[in-house]
């Protein structure tokens, strides 16, 4: 039998995985006792740090529309009474304009840096993230940076990682696509032959003339599953059909943002004929945006760059469920900070893509692994991370 104290904490853990206040649940019994917060007995406050990080890239990387070697980055750090916890904001450069660009990112850190010593408690996530979200209209990367790291801090504090204050089942995360960039066929054949025997599914970026050409090379060395990835780059239905149609044949096992976000109708015309599942990328950012791609496409990628943070993507899985859709998580370039953050939630997807860590070659953390293609999440509380 529990006794009280572990029954509080069991209620802890609920109260934050279904977005309660935690201070709502200790009635008669003080939050340092249980958590061993504020360990030397002074008025701690919470305490801001962020720097730059450029990300550098193993490989040149390429989409359909541009390629590139690094990534603009920034890292974060959330201190309370001695125990720290991280976050980051990757900005690529194609998506500043949802996520922000440097200058803006550390511009809105320096904001949430003047403020965040003002909550006395940091288990207060709704009220704190709220709070946040409003001091801009944008500036979803910073957002994030904050939000992971408040989630890592209060983890810390539960001595207990997401995953299971979510009440989710680590053994049920999925494996992970990995990236194969447009390229040359010679070059594309040898990424395909690495890759096939470390991953159980593949991604494939197409969107461009040579799409066909892709996937036959990358048929000639493996039969493994293949996620594509057409990064809005097919601008007619009728073609865009005929090409899912095709893909059908060739085992492809579902379908990312095949049209321009701004063709919503065209792409649920092509969704409810598709013979694949059919995902919003680009046409999704936030959970306000969820409700309204529902008929548009099969289900959603959820990236915590653009939707604020494991708060809101966490709020994002249970709405699409509600709504019978299928969920997807993804990354941008990151380090094993943003992508362990995002695989806590893992478990509850039917497609995962975190594999912006293994595309970088400088990672400043340890965290969620990739053994024989599939996402292992370490025992670790907070995001599951450390500092290397």
């Amino acid at each position: 039998m529990q006794n009280r104290r572990d029954f509080l904490k069991t209620a802890a853990f609920a109260a934050l995985g279904s977005g309660m206040v935690i201070n709502n649940v200790f009635a008669g019994e003080s939050t340092p006792a249980l958590f061993n917060i504020n360990k030397s007995g002074v008025n701690a406050k919470m305490k801001l740090r962020f720097f730059p990080y450029e990300l550098k890239l193993r490989h040149v990387f390429t989409v359909a529309t541009y390629s590139r070697t690094t990534t603009p980055d920034v890292q974060v750090e959330i201190e309370y009474d001695g125990i720290t916890g991280y976050g980051e904001a990757s900005m690529p450069p194609y998506l500043q304009k949802e996520l922000g660009t440097m200058e803006s990112v550390l511009a809105f850190l320096k904001k949430v840096q003047d403020v965040i010593g003002q909550f006395p408690d940091p288990f207060q996530l709704e009220d704190i993230l709220a709070y946040i979200d409003k001091l801009s209209p944008g500036d979803a990367a910073a957002k994030a940076a904050v939000d992971i790291a408040l989630h890592d801090l209060v983890g810390k504090l539960l001595q207990a990682p997401w995953y299971r204050i979510w009440g989710l089942d680590k053994e049920k995360a999925p494996s992970t696509t990995f990236t194969i960039g447009i390229d040359t066929p010679d070059v594309v054949r040898e990424k395909t032959k690495e890759c096939a025997e470390q991953f159980n599914i593949l991604k494939v970026k197409l969107g461009r003339d040579n799409d066909k050409e892709m996937i036959e090379t990358i048929r000639s060395v493996t039969d493994l599953p293949i996620a594509v990835d057409a990064n809005q780059g097919w601008t007619d239905k009728h073609y865009a059909l005929d090409m899912i149609n095709w893909l059908k044949e060739k085992d492809i096992v579902m379908i990312e943002q095949p049209m321009p976000k701004t063709q919503l109708d065209d792409i649920a015309w092509v969704t409810q004929q598709s013979p694949l599942p059919i995902f919003a990328d680009e046409s999704l950012q936030r959970l306000s945006d969820v409700a309204g791609l529902k008929g548009a496409f099969h289900g959603i990628n959820i990236k915590l760059m653009k939707c604020t943070g494991m708060r809101e993507g966490w709020k994002m899985v249970t709405l699409a469920r509600a709504l019978g859709m299928k969920v997807m998580v993804g990354c941008m370039t990151e380090t094993s900070c943003a992508c362990s953050a995002a695989a806590q939630f893992s478990p509850a997807v039917d497609f995962a893509d975190l594999d912006g860590n293994l595309l970088i070659a400088n990672d400043r953390f340890k965290g969620m692994e990739v053994v024989k293609g599939k996402i292992t999440l370490p025992d670790l509380p907070g995001i599951g991370v450390v500092k290397l």
